[in-house]
């Protein structure tokens, strides 16, 4: 039986190792985890300095991305974080700016979760140093706030779980074997061949993570109590895909040109990625139904951009009807998507010039492949601002969703919609 002295001495001993300060370890930088990529170049113990350069294999995509994990870290210290871009290449070897691994603000997380950005950085040609204090003991630092695969499982397993009207589903496995998680948003007791359908996704190209966070606004707005998102769901099921590419999400890798083309340049008669195939089938089968009426897919673009903007259709695939209904989207767009991202009235199309492969871009092949009133569109959202973080990605995803629902107040499948 422990004595009254016993237990004074053992409280005195546990307040007293609470008082000891943790003490500094030695850094350690890891990037072997879902999504990671860095080569280390240098770690330096005194100065509590780290430098890395981004680790993909070209062959995979631009190596642009970049993300890893530091422990050892003394809680209330501060980091200096610098990434090398000068030696990054294509996939054919030519040289490839250090601008598109190099944002102004990086992304860190005390959690490998939840994500903020740090101050600007130092830019020094094709170097890029930032400083962080840290309150914990490990921190993680990212090109951008990382959405990686199993955060796509949880979310569509979370909504399904709490949303009776929500499915989650997968739409196909990978060609590496992984599991491409999605949902479908559908009323229980409405299932008809009369329902409208949209297809929201995002990730054709790996590395653009802001891609998944605005698609996380967008759904989990479509499935709130907002009476825009419930008067939605009265007549339209909702398809969403987190990530498309998840392969390369997966392994680090850029996506973006990945031998022989990336995702995005793969919508033609014999597709080499089985979620574009899977995607396509479902899309022409909504179609014949006579029930898909937007297609929505999900970017990021480059550094030099500070707002979101639509890739709109090529005059080669437009008509007076699909112009109309597709100037009529992005208007009740421009209304709501003001802050703190303003969309921008710039509109650039992606036609014979943009890319020797425009036919096999997404909303193309949706432009040329389903009815008239198919709006197919690319949404664009800026990743090097300093609101290019989650909360400023889904803000962005919920305008979308009340533009979609604004738009949909009358059905496109009619004549009307012209009016």
């Amino acid at each position: 039986m422990q004595t009254a002295g016993y237990r004074l001495n053992s409280l005195i001993l546990s307040l007293l190792l609470l008082a000891v300060p943790v003490q500094a370890g030695e850094l350690v930088v890891s990037a072997d985890f879902p999504g990671g990529s860095a080569e280390v170049l240098k770690v330096e113990q005194q100065t509590r300095s780290i430098t890395v350069r981004p680790a993909g294999d070209p062959q995979f995509g631009w190596p642009c991305w970049w993300y890893f994990k530091v422990s050892g870290v003394k809680p209330g210290e501060t980091l200096t974080v610098s990434v090398d871009a000068s030696t990054l290449k294509q996939a054919n070897g030519s040289k490839l700016s250090a601008n598109w691994a190099l944002p102004e603000r990086a992304a860190f997380s005390l959690d490998g979760k939840t994500w903020k950005q740090t101050g600007p950085g130092t830019r020094e040609k094709d170097h890029c140093r930032w400083t962080q204090q840290v309150d914990a003991e490990q921190a993680w630092f990212a090109w951008g706030p990382a959405f990686v695969p199993s955060d796509a499982q949880a979310l569509v397993d979370r909504l399904s779980r709490k949303h009776e009207d929500v499915t989650a589903f997968e739409l196909c496995k990978t060609r590496a074997g992984r599991s491409v998680p999605a949902l479908v948003v559908s009323q229980a007791g409405k299932h008809s061949d009369d329902r409208m359908v949209i297809w929201v996704q995002a990730r054709q190209h790996a590395w653009e993570s802001g891609g998944s966070w605005v698609g996380r606004g967008f759904i989990e707005w479509a499935v709130s109590d907002d009476p825009l998102a419930v008067a939605l769901r009265e007549k339209v099921d909702i398809y969403y895909v987190p990530i498309m590419d998840i392969d390369n999400v997966a392994t680090g890798n850029g996506g973006k040109n990945q031998v022989p083309h990336d995702h995005n340049r793969d919508w033609s008669e014999m597709p080499r990625w089985n979620a574009v195939q899977a995607a396509m089938k479902a899309l022409k089968q909504y179609d014949k139904q006579n029930r898909l009426v937007m297609f929505i897919d999900l970017h990021n673009p480059g550094a030099s951009s500070k707002q979101p903007f639509f890739y709109i259709a090529p005059p080669e695939l437009n008509t007076q009807r699909r112009k109309a209904l597709q100037d009529a989207f992005i208007a009740v767009c421009r209304e709501e998507m003001q802050e703190p991202l303003e969309l921008d009235r710039s509109t650039p199309s992606t036609g014979p010039k943009y890319d020797k492969r425009w036919k096999e871009i997404s909303s193309n092949w949706v432009r040329s492949a389903t009815r008239e009133h198919v709006v197919g569109i690319t949404l664009e959202t800026c990743w090097n601002t300093p609101h290019s973080h989650p909360q400023g990605y889904m803000t962005v995803g919920q305008q979308l969703g009340r533009g979609i629902a604004r738009y949909l107040k009358q059905d496109p499948r009619q004549p009307l919609a012209l009016d």
